[in-house]
């Protein structure tokens, strides 16, 4: 090894707590310096001295070599020189150079470590110091000069030339160290360095100073991320409207963001866009995109935290585009907080990322070309193993039925959480279904204490109940052993089949002591790889549904649950679902793509677009059921009541004596009209 560079970073500070874990661009101070110092490429080793457990986990993470330093060399009144030395004796190394980085300089260019590390290799300097240009007339407090003669200002370009220490590295051989045991000696050079890079962290202000100057100074890179969440107004537009005469409202947005949001989305990376207003132009934006949008948000942060929790993401792989001060809350939560050029000072001071394109102009565009730089190129997109299968799917047998092309469509009445807690509603529920002619009812299946996230657990729910945690209002509402024993009797009583969609583990093995028939896979399940393989290891059929899902999510989906006893739901998982966002033509997709029966789970209001779904190839329906749309409940508004049920299951089976054989053939009605209408000429 020739140079090893050594990073001291107690856990101590009195300016700052732990301010060598403070983020700047949404990155410890201790990662820059050690991000800085891997990147100089003559510097062949990286260590960072510290006594503080966290710092030594980010410097790791970071790619730094951590040694433990004692106690003794930890106090405010340590030198850095006892921290080079002790990590010489510790590593039992002798480089022949030692370069001291410090962590209160956020902005280090490794090419001017190289450099100053080139000046001692090479026998130029003894030591060398990082410096700025310095043009300052400098005073003591009584009034005397103290680098210039008062009586005699001389111009800036006949002072000779001033520099003023960094602090930011210092460059020194080895064995000079070892001898004078301080960092200055024999020949001291100055490696000069940018103004921009020359701010030294020392109180809370600077570390204000250098957040704020971090989008403009750091070089750009790769934003290696697992979803993108961005604002509408401000990064899909210019932040302007325009209004004809007729009150119809216009926005400015770049052609160029299209492809862009494109290659994103064939990528594998999530996107999503989220508006405080409910305005029809920005769905408009997000149809045309492909790009889910929520809308009329008044806690953008909450819901974003929501989201990231149902998706199983980790914030620290997510990306946040704003501009304005309420993208503050969703920013803080994502490990890429990034803002356009023209954002507010304080989204500005707050992005780990500012874009160089304005929104409408590109914003959008640049941000997807970055990420897809932290990305591996994509083959062309190809089937899973299991897809593209020759003639129409097999059925699958759920009990004594078998769904799929040319059986009579299976209906599903959603119960889930419609039941409120109540068994008796759970009955009148199944009687709606029964009477209607559907021929299975589902619920849903969680253990609450596995499901309901941490931070949710202790918030005050307004419950027809009175006022309780989420924690217990989910408790209170899920039924056990006891109600399901019960409904299994009952449904068999009415003819039904029954299951459920079983949000974790422990309810697998709940359901399965349960002998349910199939099991059901809800749409916030098709990334949930744990529970997949669980339902797997089952050998039951599966009905997987498909809402907020991509291609490629499905694919690992399908590689792990098998496609031989397999139904897959197209679905949209949208309360209420717009016509323009259920997208019907993805049955066959799905059924072309994976080889199994397709079905279709609603949650739209209104019947037109499950009957639809039938004349598309739906073998399977299954729609939300309740006693009446205005009942407490989060399902209640998007789900039929007993009258919709029935003409739904009524409409359904017209269709299907409709759809015919495809023969084309004279039928029996049309020969009395035949005989006389027709006229035959030669």
């Amino acid at each position: 090894m020739r140079v090893l560079a050594v990073i001291p970073a107690r856990g101590g500070s009195a300016g700052i707590p732990l301010k060598n874990l403070a983020q700047v661009g949404g990155v410890p101070l201790v990662a820059r310096a050690v991000k800085a110092a891997r990147r100089a490429e003559l510097i062949d080793q990286v260590v960072v001295s510290t006594d503080h457990a966290g710092i030594a986990q980010a410097a790791r993470e970071a790619g730094a070599t951590v040694v433990e330093r004692p106690a003794e060399l930890s106090g405010a009144s340590a030198s850095s020189e006892s921290a080079l030395l002790h990590a010489l004796d510790t590593l039992a190394v002798e480089p022949e150079v030692v370069v001291l980085v410090q962590c209160t300089s956020a902005f280090i260019d490794p090419a001017d470590l190289s450099e100053a590390v080139r000046k001692v290799l090479e026998g130029e300097a003894d030591a060398v110091l990082s410096g700025v240009s310095n043009h300052a007339f400098l005073w003591t407090p009584e009034g005397e000069g103290v680098n210039h003669d008062r009586s005699s200002r001389q111009m800036r370009q006949d002072r000779a030339p001033e520099f003023r220490e960094t602090g930011a590295f210092y460059v020194m051989s080895t064995r000079g160290l070892r001898e004078h045991g301080h960092r200055f000696f024999g020949d001291v050079t100055v490696q000069q360095v940018p103004a921009r890079h020359a701010i030294e962290i020392d109180d809370p202000e600077d570390l204000e100073i250098v957040r704020a100057l971090a989008p403009l100074v750091d070089l750009p890179e790769p934003i290696d991320v697992d979803a993108v969440i961005t604002d509408f107004d401000g990064v899909h537009t210019d932040d302007r409207a325009y209004v004809d005469s007729d009150g119809r409202e216009m926005v400015l947005v770049s052609r160029s963001d299209g492809m862009g949001v494109s290659l994103l989305r064939r990528s594998g990376v999530k996107l999503l866009v989220m508006s405080t207003e409910h305005n029809p132009v920005v769905a408009a934006r997000a149809r045309k995109l492909g790009v889910p949008v929520l809308q009329g948000l008044a806690e953008k942060r909450t819901v974003l935290r929501d989201w990231l929790t149902i998706e199983g993401l980790d914030p620290a792989r997510v990306a946040y585009v704003g501009n304005d001060v309420n993208d503050l809350g969703p920013m803080s939560l994502v490990g890429w907080p990034i803002a356009v050029p023209d954002a507010h000072p304080r989204v500005r001071a707050a992005a780990r990322v500012v874009l160089t394109r304005q929104g409408g102009d590109g914003a959008v565009r640049e941000l997807c070309e970055r990420v897809l730089a932290a990305r591996p190129e994509l083959p062309e997109p190809t089937a899973p193993k299991a897809a593209l299968r020759l003639g129409a799917p097999k059925p699958v047998a759920i009990g004594d039925v078998l769904v799929g092309d040319g059986r009579p469509v299976y209906v599903i009445g959603e119960i889930g959480i419609n039941h409120n807690g109540d068994l008796d509603l759970a009955r009148r529920l199944i009687d709606v279904a029964a009477d209607a002619g559907c021929q299975a009812v589902k619920f849903q299946k969680r253990t609450p204490e596995i499901c309901v996230p941490l931070e949710q657990r202790s918030q005050i729910r307004q419950t027809p109940w009175g006022e309780m945690t989420y924690l217990e209002y989910k408790e209170r509402t899920e039924f056990g052993r006891d109600e399901y024993t019960q409904i299994a009797k009952y449904c068999d009583e009415r003819g039904l089949h029954w299951f459920a969609s079983p949000w974790d583990v422990p309810s697998v093995e709940f359901l399965e002591e349960m002998d349910v028939l199939v099991h059901k896979i809800a749409s916030a399940s098709v990334a949930d790889h744990e529970l997949l393989r669980a339902l797997a290891s089952t050998g039951k059929p599966l009905i997987l549904s498909t809402g907020m899902s991509t291609l490629s999510e499905i694919d690992q989906a399908v590689e792990i649950l098998g496609t031989d006893k397999l139904i897959m739901m197209h679905a949209t998982s949208t309360y209420p679902l717009p016509p323009e966002e259920a997208n019907l033509r993805t049955i066959t997709t799905l059924k072309e793509r994976y080889g199994v029966p397709v079905g279709y789970s609603g949650h739209e209001r209104g019947l037109q677009i499950s009957l639809a779904a039938v004349t598309l190839g739906a073998v399977t329906v299954e729609r939300h059921i309740t006693l009446d749309r205005t009942m407490w409940g989060s399902d209640h508004a998007a789900s039929l009541e007993p009258a919709g049920l029935e003409h739904l299951v009524r409409d359904i089976r017209i269709i299907e004596q409709a759809m015919g054989d495809g023969v084309k053939r004279v039928f029996p009605g049309e020969e009395a009209p035949k005989a006389r209408l027709r006229r035959v000429t030669v």
